[in-house]
C-alpha cells in the first residue's frame, strides 16, 4: 500500500492559506478578483518544480495542468479539481492557522476577544477527539474550503511523479476561481480540459 506522508499535505495548505484569495460577489470582471492570481501562480510554479506538463494559467486564472500517463495501454484521462477562491462572506486575509490537538474540549482560538471552538456548539468536533485540527485565530475564515482540495492535489501529484512505479493514465489538474460565488466554471472549457471523468475534491 502506498501512502502519502500527511506533514507534506499539512505544509502545503498552510502555505495556501497565506494568500488572500476572496472572491467577490459585487464585481463584474472574470474572475471577480485579481488577487487570485497569486496563489494561481504560485500554483503554477510549484506544478512546475514537480515536474507536471502543460501547464498554464489563462486570462481567466484557470491553472491547469498534466499528469503524463506512464504506463503501456489506452486508459481514460481522469481529472481532479479544486477551488482557489474563499467565501466573500469572511475575511481570508491574514490567515493565523494553526495545528492543535482536540482532547475533548474547548479549544481556545483568541483569547482577547474570548474566541473558542466548543464541542458543545459543534458536536461533530467529537468525531475528531485525538486528532489534531487545524484552526484560525477565529478573526477570518481558515481557506479549508478550498485549498485543503487545492493541497491533496497537489501533495498526490508530488507523490505520482516521484513514484513512477505506480501506473497510471493521463491525470489533468484543474483549479478554479470563484466557486465560492456560482461562477467558477463560467469560462471553463470542458473539452480543452481533456478529462473523460473528473472528480472535484471538495467537501465530502
Amino acid at each position: 500500500m502506498y501512502k502519502i506522508d500527511k506533514t507534506t499535505a499539512v505544509s502545503r495548505f498552510l502555505k495556501y492559506v497565506s494568500f488572500d484569495t476572496q472572491s467577490d460577489e459585487n464585481s463584474e470582471t472574470f474572475p471577480s478578483s485579481q488577487k487570485q492570481f497569486s496563489l494561481a501562480n504560485y500554483l503554477a510554479d510549484e506544478l512546475r518544480q514537480i515536474g507536471l506538463s502543460d501547464i498554464e494559467v489563462d486570462e481567466n486564472c484557470y491553472v491547469t495542468a498534466t499528469l503524463p500517463q506512464n504506463c503501456d495501454g489506452e486508459f481514460p484521462a481522469i481529472g481532479f479539481i479544486a477551488h482557489l477562491d474563499t467565501s466573500p462572506d469572511v475575511s481570508g486575509k491574514d490567515v493565523k492557522a494553526s495545528v492543535v490537538k482536540f482532547d475533548g474540549n474547548d479549544i481556545g482560538l483568541n483569547s482577547e476577544l474570548n474566541i473558542a471552538l466548543s464541542p458543545s456548539e459543534f458536536p461533530e468536533m467529537n468525531s475528531y477527539l485525538g486528532q489534531e485540527l487545524i484552526v484560525t485565530d477565529g478573526t477570518t475564515l481558515l481557506g479549508a474550503d478550498d485549498k485543503a482540495g487545492v493541497a491533496e492535489i497537489m501533495t498526490a501529484a508530488e507523490y505520482l511523479m516521484a513514484h513512477p512505479e505506480i501506473e497510471h493514465g493521463k491525470i489533468r489538474i484543474g483549479f478554479t476561481p470563484d466557486e465560492e460565488i456560482v461562477r467558477g466554471v463560467d469560462f471553463f472549457v470542458v473539452k480543452a480540459f481533456g478529462a473523460d471523468f473528473a472528480y472535484t475534491m471538495d467537501g465530502g
